[in-house]
């Protein structure tokens, strides 16, 4: 069965890297003039020929989300059930080189974690863990959903990537998205970021999506680090990923995030700067390429950037997020897997969007309505 690593395989770095660059004014007109766009239009929405244009795109991108979304951000936060990890990822805190103390949240710390998470007003829970198959794998992560499931309308995972069959098990149990990320499509600079451990292997990372589609998984979301390659492909292939994904397995649902590395003294350096006036075109030429597509901002941003941002396009936000296991309910200092930028507590967050004129959704209200549906039906 072809999978996307078959349409993958069809494309150059370089060339489609070429073929971005050499984008006209004339062929971002083009694409702002259409109702619907296609993978050219999108190469002319992150060209360097677009940036003359990126108040025109904010407009039309902040129209096109309110069309669609209305005036409204969803609110989630990530819960961190461990930190144990066995892959090598240079970029990653977590990495299993690292000589830090590793966690693995057991019952009683979940619920700790459960209730303290609870008392913030969220209802929207992301589950991460690094990826070691015997101490948060699968069995783990079903044992986890099961006791979590009953407190939150909504639970989301990022974790290591499992079979289809797991998958469709995790949904059974009440999984509801699962975000996977490439961390980059190039795939001759992808063993330089990941030496050792699982995630080593390109191929069966890239095909996780498609196993997401197989499952029935009701989200899938995809995304790329930003900053370890050129950000424009990166951009392409994962609008691509995107549009290949919608039209195979379109009973799913679609989000992108953008997670940037950030410089800190004695951590790992990008090797290709993104601004933030070219994270902002990134995020408005998606918007304008896939008008039902959910678009995610993190906690890795700051605050002054979260909230110029969020009304151009961003319909999913991050707030008073904790990256290390346990970091709710106790104020602990072990290793984060990046460091947070937002600080402040999500009901700060929440009424600097509501001055402009925004909803926070505390809960996926699609979801909450299959959620009761299932409980009624058994």
């Amino acid at each position: 069965m072809e999978t996307f690593y078959d349409v993958h395989r069809q494309y150059d770095w370089e060339e489609v890297k070429a073929s971005i660059l050499a984008k006209t004014e004339q062929d971002v007109l083009v694409a702002l003039g259409k109702p619907y766009r296609n993978i050219e239009d999108f190469k002319a929405l992150v060209s360097p020929a677009a940036e003359r244009h990126l108040e025109e795109m904010a407009k039309l991108s902040q129209q096109l989300t309110q069309k669609r979304f209305g005036k409204t951000i969803q609110f989630y936060v990530p819960l961190y059930l461990s930190n144990d990890c066995t892959n090598q990822c240079v970029y990653c805190g977590f990495n299993s080189n690292n000589r830090v103390g590793r966690v693995t949240l057991n019952h009683d710390q979940i619920i700790e974690e459960i209730n303290a998470i609870k008392a913030l007003g969220f209802e929207h829970i992301l589950l991460v863990t690094g990826e070691h198959p015997k101490n948060c794998g699968f069995k783990y992560l079903k044992e986890a959903i099961r006791l979590i499931r009953p407190h939150f309308h909504c639970i989301s995972a990022e974790v290591a990537p499992m079979s289809t069959e797991e998958y469709r098990t995790m949904y059974e149990e009440g999984l509801y998205a699962v975000y996977i990320y490439q961390e980059t499509y190039s795939q001759t600079r992808y063993p330089e970021y990941h030496p050792g451990g699982v995630k080593a292997n390109f191929r069966y990372r890239l095909e996780t999506p498609d196993r997401l589609g197989m499952a029935g998984i009701h989200k899938i979301g995809l995304g790329c680090l930003l900053g370890l390659e050129d950000w424009r492909t990166e951009g392409f292939f994962a609008a691509m990923h995107i549009r290949y994904l919608e039209k195979k397995y379109w009973k799913s649902k679609y989000s992108i995030s953008f997670p940037r590395l950030r410089h800190f003294p004695g951590s790992f350096e990008p090797n290709y700067l993104v601004t933030d006036r070219n994270l902002l075109q990134l995020i408005l030429a998606f918007r304008i390429f896939d008008q039902e597509l959910e678009l995610s901002l993190s906690t890795r941003e700051t605050p002054v950037f979260r909230d110029n941002v969020f009304s151009l396009g961003i319909t999913l936000m991050s707030a008073g997020s904790k990256t290390v296991p346990g970091g709710y309910a106790k104020q602990i200092s072990e290793v984060e897997q990046f460091a947070v930028i937002d600080n402040r507590p999500a009901q700060v967050v929440r009424e600097a969007i509501e001055k402009q004129g925004y909803e926070v959704i505390w809960k996926d209200w699609d979801q909450s309505l299959q959620f009761n549906f299932l409980n009624h039906a058994h």
